[in-house]
């Protein structure tokens, strides 16, 4: 294990002025998209998507890396050029999700775990082989009656751990996720609970699995009100109590937090991150790692449509623009209006 290597991976990735797109979402994600938009999908429209993506002009300038799904290395465009090159040849480090999805957590109903442990260490060594920098394992809460468990924190918190040093070992920078999902009629102050709660056990066992804290990334929820609560925080105080919970339970060793969008609108994800950073400086950079809050824009321009493809390029970079302004407390009122607030 390079630790030299793995530290300056770490800080590239999140490098002022830049975040992660997250485009680890597989065909359903783009029919469903495509559907709501009245357009028929094929075989092929992942690959049309993934290409109209990945091969955006300068996208370089506001996004660090990309993480992927294990399909994308097979994958080639309709010119027959691999799409892993697309990312590569703008400088853009390819970053995988390794794990093989979700399942019940035994004896826990309503709670998950994820799987893809097995066979974990022969699989990241080949992804380093081919060129992949990076990699990033979810690990999702949910909040309700008597949820989340403590049985499911410390089972999923345990295949972080694993997770992130096995991918250490292998060359390769661990995005560690640890979310508090949005859904729910809870309020702020139970958010703020839970997920201090969780980020506590997160890092204990990231300490007991022997993972280097400067060669990671933190990617988790901010502190929210539930998607349905009937009293919804304001942009400040949204900022204010991510930034305390985080102060109270993340390492100053951590390069980065790069933030997930988690549910919430184009508009609230970036005008948060902007209002956070603003309050700064802080121990760690704070970024994005968005998935839907990045690509709601850039779907709805493109809808499939080959004429519309320049159309979802721009508005992918002036997504990622305006992130990249918030990444320094730097995105005006005008240009947060400008985002998609559905």
């Amino acid at each position: 294990m390079n630790t030299n290597q793995l530290e300056q991976t770490a800080q590239a990735m999140v490098a002022t002025g830049k975040g992660i797109l997250a485009a680890d979402q597989g065909a359903s994600f783009v029919g469903k998209w495509l559907d709501s938009m009245g357009q028929p999908t094929s075989e092929d429209t992942l690959v049309q998507y993934r290409t109209m993506l990945f091969s955006t002009p300068q996208l370089s300038d506001h996004i660090s890396g990309i993480i992927l799904l294990g399909d994308v290395p097979e994958q080639h465009t309709a010119e027959g050029k691999p799409l892993l090159d697309l990312i590569t040849r703008q400088t853009i480090m390819p970053g995988l999700s390794p794990s093989t999805g979700l399942q019940p957590l035994a004896r826990a109903p309503g709670e998950v775990i994820p799987v893809g442990l097995d066979g974990l260490r022969e699989r990241l060594t080949d992804f380093r082989e081919r060129g992949f920098r990076f990699t990033k394992w979810r690990a999702p809460l949910k909040v309700g009656a008597n949820l989340p468990t403590n049985y499911a924190a410390d089972a999923n918190t345990y295949t972080l751990g694993q997770f992130a040093a096995l991918s250490q070992e292998a060359g390769l920078v661990p995005i560690v996720e640890p979310e508090v999902e949005i859904l729910g009629e809870h309020d702020i102050a139970r958010h703020f609970e839970v997920t201090e709660w969780f980020l506590r056990k997160v890092f204990q066992a990231l300490y007991e699995q022997r993972v280097l804290l400067e060669g990671m990334i933190l990617k988790t929820n901010m502190v929210v009100s539930g998607k349905d609560c009937p009293e919804q925080a304001d942009v400040e105080t949204v900022a204010l109590q991510t930034l305390k919970c985080l102060s109270r339970t993340v390492p100053a060793a951590v390069p980065g937090i790069a933030f997930l969008s988690g549910g919430q609108s184009d508009y609230a994800a970036t005008a948060h991150l902007n209002v956070m950073n603003a309050a700064g400086p802080h121990p760690w950079q704070l970024s994005f790692s968005y998935g839907r809050a990045l690509q709601r824009a850039p779907m709805t321009a493109w809808a499939g449509r080959a004429d519309q493809v320049s159309a979802g390029q721009d508005a992918l970079y002036q997504t990622a623009r305006l992130n990249g302004l918030a990444t320094q407390g730097h995105c005006s009122e005008d240009d947060l209006q400008g985002l998609a607030t559905s």
